[in-house]
Protein backbone atom coordinates (compact mmCIF):
# COMPACT_ATOMS: atom_id res chain seq x y z
CA UNK A 1 0.00 0.00 0.00
CA UNK A 2 1.21 3.05 -1.07
CA UNK A 3 -0.31 6.90 0.48
CA UNK A 4 -0.51 9.56 -2.03
CA UNK A 5 -1.25 13.50 -1.21
CA UNK A 6 -3.67 14.85 -3.42
CA UNK A 7 -5.77 18.18 -4.28
CA UNK A 8 -9.53 17.75 -4.08
CA UNK A 9 -9.72 17.58 -7.89
CA UNK A 10 -6.98 14.55 -8.31
CA UNK A 11 -8.32 12.02 -10.51
CA UNK A 12 -7.06 9.78 -7.67
CA UNK A 13 -9.78 11.27 -4.94
CA UNK A 14 -12.55 10.95 -7.38
CA UNK A 15 -13.33 7.20 -6.60
CA UNK A 16 -13.15 8.03 -2.88
CA UNK A 17 -15.39 11.00 -3.10
CA UNK A 18 -17.94 9.23 -5.77
CA UNK A 19 -17.72 5.96 -3.35
CA UNK A 20 -18.52 8.48 -0.38
CA UNK A 21 -21.56 10.50 -1.70
CA UNK A 22 -22.79 6.74 -3.06
CA UNK A 23 -22.71 5.11 0.53
CA UNK A 24 -23.81 8.31 2.39
CA UNK A 25 -27.36 8.22 -0.16
CA UNK A 26 -27.53 4.65 0.77
CA UNK A 27 -27.30 4.99 3.98
CA UNK A 28 -28.91 8.31 4.93
CA UNK A 29 -30.81 9.30 1.50
CA UNK A 30 -31.59 13.01 0.59
CA UNK A 31 -32.87 14.31 4.12
CA UNK A 32 -33.49 17.95 3.10
CA UNK A 33 -32.33 17.41 -0.93
CA UNK A 34 -28.66 18.30 -0.34
CA UNK A 35 -27.06 15.86 2.12
CA UNK A 36 -23.72 14.44 0.44
CA UNK A 37 -24.74 15.91 -2.76
CA UNK A 38 -20.89 16.70 -3.75
CA UNK A 39 -18.33 16.02 -1.45
CA UNK A 40 -16.61 18.46 -3.61
CA UNK A 41 -18.32 21.39 -2.71
CA UNK A 42 -16.21 21.68 0.55
CA UNK A 43 -13.33 24.29 -0.37
CA UNK A 44 -10.14 22.44 -1.71
CA UNK A 45 -8.24 24.68 0.64
CA UNK A 46 -9.26 23.10 3.86
CA UNK A 47 -7.70 20.02 2.76
CA UNK A 48 -4.19 21.04 1.71
CA UNK A 49 -1.52 21.56 3.58
CA UNK A 50 -0.02 23.04 5.97
CA UNK A 51 -3.54 23.00 7.83
CA UNK A 52 -5.03 19.93 6.32
CA UNK A 53 -4.73 16.86 3.80
CA UNK A 54 -6.17 14.40 1.51
CA UNK A 55 -4.70 10.83 1.50
CA UNK A 56 -5.68 8.44 -0.77
CA UNK A 57 -3.89 4.57 -0.47
CA UNK A 58 -3.35 2.65 -3.50
CA UNK A 59 -2.70 -0.81 -4.08
CA UNK A 60 -0.95 -1.67 -7.78
CA UNK A 61 -1.89 2.22 -8.64
CA UNK A 62 -5.47 1.60 -7.65
CA UNK A 63 -7.12 3.76 -5.34
CA UNK A 64 -8.30 1.37 -2.30
CA UNK A 65 -8.92 3.87 0.36
CA UNK A 66 -8.46 7.15 1.70
CA UNK A 67 -9.31 10.01 3.99
CA UNK A 68 -8.69 13.76 4.81
CA UNK A 69 -8.30 16.02 7.81
CA UNK A 70 -8.85 20.04 8.55
CA UNK A 71 -7.57 22.18 10.93
CA UNK A 72 -10.70 22.45 13.68
CA UNK A 73 -8.65 24.50 16.11
CA UNK A 74 -5.44 25.82 16.88
CA UNK A 75 -4.51 22.47 18.27
CA UNK A 76 -6.79 20.08 16.71
CA UNK A 77 -7.55 18.50 13.66
CA UNK A 78 -10.50 17.31 12.29
CA UNK A 79 -10.59 13.68 10.24
CA UNK A 80 -13.03 13.56 7.52
CA UNK A 81 -14.28 11.36 4.39
CA UNK A 82 -12.46 7.97 5.78
CA UNK A 83 -13.37 5.76 2.58
CA UNK A 84 -12.31 1.97 1.92
CA UNK A 85 -13.92 0.67 -1.23
CA UNK A 86 -16.40 -1.62 -0.86
CA UNK A 87 -13.95 -4.28 -2.73
CA UNK A 88 -11.41 -3.68 -0.54
CA UNK A 89 -12.86 -3.61 3.12
CA UNK A 90 -12.33 -6.15 6.15
CA UNK A 91 -8.62 -5.96 4.85
CA UNK A 92 -7.77 -3.19 7.98
CA UNK A 93 -7.35 -0.21 5.18
CA UNK A 94 -9.43 1.93 7.44
CA UNK A 95 -7.27 1.68 10.28
CA UNK A 96 -4.21 2.04 8.44
CA UNK A 97 -5.64 5.08 6.81
CA UNK A 98 -6.62 6.51 10.17
CA UNK A 99 -3.54 5.87 11.51
CA UNK A 100 -1.57 7.66 8.43
CA UNK A 101 -3.62 10.57 9.06
CA UNK A 102 -2.74 10.75 12.69
CA UNK A 103 1.08 10.41 11.82
CA UNK A 104 0.53 13.23 9.37
CA UNK A 105 -1.50 15.48 11.65
CA UNK A 106 1.16 15.15 14.56
CA UNK A 107 4.04 15.83 12.11
CA UNK A 108 2.25 18.86 11.57
CA UNK A 109 2.00 20.06 15.36
CA UNK A 110 -1.48 18.91 16.11
CA UNK A 111 -1.99 17.41 19.45
CA UNK A 112 -5.53 16.66 19.47
CA UNK A 113 -7.63 14.74 16.93
CA UNK A 114 -11.63 15.13 16.26
CA UNK A 115 -14.20 13.74 14.21
CA UNK A 116 -18.46 12.83 13.90
CA UNK A 117 -19.63 10.02 12.05
CA UNK A 118 -22.98 9.05 11.55
CA UNK A 119 -25.74 6.77 13.56
CA UNK A 120 -26.19 4.42 10.57
CA UNK A 121 -22.32 3.59 10.04
CA UNK A 122 -21.53 0.97 13.20
CA UNK A 123 -18.13 -0.14 11.43
CA UNK A 124 -16.66 3.39 11.23
CA UNK A 125 -17.97 3.58 15.44
CA UNK A 126 -15.91 0.27 15.84
CA UNK A 127 -13.15 1.33 13.49
CA UNK A 128 -12.51 5.07 15.89
CA UNK A 129 -13.26 2.78 19.36
CA UNK A 130 -10.71 0.24 18.51
CA UNK A 131 -8.01 2.95 17.12
CA UNK A 132 -8.36 4.69 20.82
CA UNK A 133 -11.00 7.20 20.30
CA UNK A 134 -12.94 8.57 22.83
CA UNK A 135 -16.24 8.59 22.09
CA UNK A 136 -17.82 12.44 23.40
CA UNK A 137 -21.16 10.72 24.01
CA UNK A 138 -23.27 8.21 26.15
CA UNK A 139 -22.18 4.82 24.62
CA UNK A 140 -25.64 3.33 26.64
CA UNK A 141 -27.74 5.36 24.34
CA UNK A 142 -29.18 3.57 20.79
CA UNK A 143 -27.21 4.99 17.75
CA UNK A 144 -30.52 6.35 17.03
CA UNK A 145 -31.14 8.72 20.12
CA UNK A 146 -27.46 9.84 20.11
CA UNK A 147 -27.29 11.01 16.22
CA UNK A 148 -24.34 12.30 14.91
CA UNK A 149 -21.47 10.20 17.32
CA UNK A 150 -18.62 12.52 17.65
CA UNK A 151 -14.98 11.50 19.10
CA UNK A 152 -11.51 12.48 20.29
CA UNK A 153 -8.23 11.45 20.45
CA UNK A 154 -5.19 13.41 22.15
CA UNK A 155 -1.88 12.64 19.64
CA UNK A 156 1.47 11.87 21.37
Amino acid sequence: MKFVEVRQDDPLAGPLLDDLQREYGSRYGRLDGTEYQDLRAYDAAEFAPPGGVLIVATVDGEPVAGGAFRRYDESTAELKRIWTSAAHRRRGYGALVVAELERVAAQRGYTRVFLTTGPRQPEAVGLYLAAGYTPLFDVTRSAAEIGVHPFEKRLS
